[in-house]
């Protein structure tokens, strides 16, 4: 009997190439996309700056019927709104510069698909993720590995997910290049070969997240001061939420050389900035922690730590400090460390888990 595997269908080329590799393969494969904004939202915007819509929606439809295969579609903009919008608009009123896609792999696209397959029963759950899954029999754990294309790899936005999600993980996409998987497509004859990558986030693919923002939290577009270290004020901000760590542009200052917002004080609205220097960081704080190659930190141990999802991995040692853990860099990290974001730690290519920066 086929082994059945479920492979979440975005409409881009990624899904659409793991779904037709998974099936040249032997799988009995299952196509199925989630549903996260209303048709009439993502309608009203050229299509290739949308992800997850109607329309992509229907893009998969057309790749599942090529290949034929079923395919179901899930709504699930309610709880989408709930677990990544609300806490994406929350972390910016609060000072923080989030990372939705970390909470959306793992609570919405794993978490409902795997109980979906589940009630079709169905165990294993694909993705067109460019990372792969490994087993590390010494410590009988599964962890995640960064891909072979170092400029498509997305082990980090992956970090959170737990033993069980990845125990039933198929990610076909991690010995691939990009330019590769679309031959794959073209050879497949898949309509969807050469369909531009989205480059804004899903829910808010004009690319206007300020209008996104002030539509929601418009008390975090109160204007304040602009201050330095020493509390001098040096000008005012248009709202807490229009600036994140490490921004130079915009501020609005006359200045004999370049400033950078270096943090933000919620509290008080005040946004601090400083010159290049002052964004250098030899250490930060960590919450939230979730471990994956290892079951936790019982002494104090060397790894590398990246803390943005395109920037180098770090060499650091982290040390537990109480529930959290301190990040120390060999070397200070330029150009900010931002709280809200992930830090992801790395033993060489595989993910031994992370937190969020405080």
């Amino acid at each position: 009997m086929k082994e059945s595997v479920v492979v979440a269908m975005s409409g881009g080329v990624d899904s659409s190439a793991a779904a037709y590799l998974l099936k040249r393969q032997g799988y009995d494969v299952i196509g199925m996309a989630l549903k996260t904004w209303p048709k009439e939202l993502c309608d009203t915007v050229p299509k290739s700056q949308t992800c997850c819509s109607t329309r992509d929606i229907e893009d998969a439809r057309s790749v599942a019927a090529r290949l034929e295969i079923p395919f179901y579609v899930v709504e699930a903009s309610v709880l989408f709104k709930s677990q990544v919008m609300d806490y994406f608009v929350d972390s910016y009123a609060r000072g923080r510069t989030p990372n939705p896609c970390v909470v959306c792999n793992r609570k919405i696209k794993t978490g409902i698909l795997l109980e979906k397959a589940q009630a079709l029963g169905v165990e294993r759950l694909a993705t067109g993720h460019y990372a792969g899954v490994v087993w590390d029999e010494t410590r009988r754990r599964y962890a995640i590995r960064q891909a072979v294309d170092p400029n498509k790899d997305q082990s980090y936005v992956l970090y959170q997910l737990t033993q069980e999600q990845l125990s039933r993980m198929v990610l076909p996409m991690g010995d691939l290049t990009k330019a590769r998987v679309r031959e794959i497509a073209r050879e497949a004859g898949l309509a969807v070969a050469d369909k531009p990558e989205s480059m804004e986030l899903c829910f808010i693919p004009d690319g206007d997240t300020q209008g996104f923002l002030k539509a929601r939290v418009p008390q975090a577009f109160t204007p304040g001061e602009i201050v330095d270290r020493s509390g001098r004020v040096l000008g005012l901000h248009q709202g807490i939420a229009a600036y994140t760590v490490g921004q130079r542009k915009g501020l609005g200052i006359a200045h004999a050389t370049p400033l950078y917002v270096l943090e933000l004080d919620p509290a008080a609205n005040r946004v601090i900035v400083g010159e290049e220097q002052d964004l250098a960081a030899s250490a930060c704080r960590v919450e939230e922690v979730h471990w994956m190659a290892i079951p936790g930190l019982t002494e104090p141990l060397r790894c590398q730590v990246k803390v943005r999802y395109r920037g180098d991995k770090r060499p650091a040692r982290l040390v537990q400090d109480g529930e959290s853990l301190r990040v120390e860099f060999d070397q200070p990290v330029q150009g900010g460390v931002s709280p809200g974001q992930a830090a992801v730690f790395y033993d060489g290519d595989v993910v031994l888990g992370g937190g969020w920066i405080a």
